[in-house]
């Protein structure tokens, strides 16, 4: 387990449960230097002071905020720890909701495990766990980290706590001007919309890797060891530009769809054949289909031999 970036309590009503902050989740992107071209040379990034014209080292640098254009004001690390917050030290839960109601787009990315710290946690926090995967809410709690208060989600995962740091509400920007108006689709689009979806659902993701990474450390390692980099089978095809037929495209989407899963296409043969009949209905209505009428010869004449041969 990584070493905590935070140690302090969750305020559960008149329960505290010390716990350490640590990171759920790792960076595994590949990540270069920024070098001169003309000799792979480093190229640096130093801290210069402007006012005193040099390079100032990390023991130097504090943090000042602008108040005008030509005044900042110094803020020191001690101020901001010493600030009269209820949550400087303690993930303060306020209230449980469903864990539906929670807007994935307020989620930041920024995932977190919550240890228990010390036997004397152990007990409150199983608590705390077990009461959450008994129902479907989701702890919302504050917690003041890193030079502000930020929102977060607890909720559970393999019987430990797990933190998601929220958007607050003021960050999350209205989308209701990109979305398309005066677009009409029909009820079989959407049929077969759901119908690709449904042969697209699966409960496990945990197969999918990241191929640009892997792609991209094949390029490095061939270039390491001096050899060319691999070069791609087929030329990728341009998206967008093309006119299709949406319902076309969604049945051999969904036609794709199920031959991936080892499907057959029998599902989408069946919504096919309803969609014809929907639309010859009409002409058909009153006539009987020409098979019944031969099952229904067929019978009368055996039942006319039975009675002969009575």
């Amino acid at each position: 387990m990584p070493r905590p970036l935070w140690s302090g309590a969750i305020s559960f009503g008149l329960v505290s449960i010390p716990v350490k902050l640590m990171s759920a989740t790792e960076d595994r992107s590949v990540r270069f230097h920024q070098v001169h071209t003309e000799d792979l040379g480093r190229v640096r990034v130093r801290k210069y002071c402007e006012a005193e014209g040099r390079e100032v080292s990390a023991g130097e640098i504090g943090k000042g905020y602008e108040v005008s254009k030509d005044t900042l004001v110094a803020v020191t690390d001690e101020e901001l720890e010493r600030m009269p917050l209820p949550t400087a030290k303690a993930i303060e839960i306020v209230a449980f909701v469903p864990a539906a109601s929670i807007d994935p787009v307020r989620l930041s990315g920024d995932s977190y495990f919550l240890q228990y710290d010390g036997p004397v946690a152990a007990k409150p926090y199983v608590l705390i766990a077990r009461a959450l995967a008994r129902n479907t809410k989701v702890a919302v709690a504050k917690l003041a980290w890193h030079g502000r208060e930020r929102l977060v989600l607890l909720r559970v995962r393999d019987g430990a706590l797990v933190a998601h740091v929220l958007k607050w509400d003021d960050e999350v920007r209205d989308p209701s001007e990109l979305a398309p108006k005066d677009i009409t689709v029909t009820d079989s689009e959407i049929d077969e919309a759901v119908l690709l979806v449904d042969s697209m659902t699966t409960d496990d993701i945990s197969g999918y890797r990241d191929e640009y990474r892997q792609a991209l450390e094949a390029v490095i390692e061939a270039k390491a060891e001096g050899r060319q980099p691999p070069k791609p089978s087929t030329e990728a095809e341009e998206p967008g530009g093309k006119v299709v037929d949406l319902m076309a495209a969604l049945q051999e989407s969904v036609r794709k769809a199920q031959a991936a899963r080892g499907e057959g296409a029998g599902e989408a043969e069946v919504h096919e054949m309803a969609t014809a009949k929907k639309k010859t209905a009409g002409k058909a209505a009153g006539k009987a289909p020409a098979k019944k009428t031969a099952k229904k010869t067929a019978a009368a004449k055996k039942s006319a031999r039975r009675q002969r041969g009575a």
